[in-house]
């Protein structure tokens, strides 16, 4: 079957991104981990000994990152709806966290703990239809925040991937809502011409 142009520009890209190439040289799963990394060094969000959700975490690439940042007293909580291959520090749960019985595994694990930080990395199924793709992926994000005030401590924060359009600023405001700080990044190893930004939210106000 023929490739389709956007695919193969898509392939050229992949192939030719230095951040692709830096990831297999650096053993990350993903150019995704520089990003976090990136966040991170601007925003001193992940301390050692933290407690982080990583939710939608497969491949892994945010979970390498954050299992190195809080260091072998600190924990990391993942979850995908995809199998995820085992990372050491970090505890996978596989299934959907908005169905009762994923939560239930999740707060076990946390076992009464809440979380310093939140990381969400989440992107849907992209079907080319700009409309659905980007309703689909504000559902994500809205589900990834309400999730980040069910289990983050006072003073947490919450770092998510939003893509700019339809529904960006009334998230933005409803984060606003819940944090008392609040910024919108765009990484380096983020490609320029996608649309997507990470809001990096600081200091919860509980719930």
């Amino acid at each position: 079957m023929a490739r389709s142009k956007s695919s193969n520009r898509w392939l050229e890209e992949h192939v030719n991104d230095p951040f692709v190439k830096q990831a297999q040289q650096d053993g990350y799963r993903s150019r995704a981990s520089y990003k976090l990394l990136e966040i991170n060094n601007k925003d001193r969000l992940i301390q050692p000994n933290a407690l982080v959700v990583d939710l939608g975490s497969a491949p892994g690439g945010w979970s390498q990152v954050a299992s190195k940042l809080v260091g072998h007293r600190g924990r990391v909580v993942a979850s995908d709806i995809l199998a995820m291959d085992a990372i050491a520090g970090v505890e996978f749960i596989q299934g959907d966290f908005t169905e009762q019985e994923v939560f239930d595994q999740i707060m076990a694990t946390l076992d009464g703990a809440l979380a310093d930080v939140v990381i969400s990395d989440m992107s849907p199924n992209i079907s080319g239809v700009n409309v659905a793709d980007q309703a689909a992926s504000m559902y994500l994000v809205e589900l990834a925040l309400d999730m980040a005030c069910q289990v983050l401590k006072p003073k947490g924060s919450f770092v998510a991937k939003v893509f700019q359009g339809e529904g960006h600023d009334e998230f933005v405001k409803a984060v606003r809502e819940s944090f008392d700080k609040v910024a919108v990044r765009k990484p380096d190893s983020s490609r320029a011409r996608s649309r997507e930004v990470y809001l990096v939210a600081k200091g919860f106000r509980g719930s």
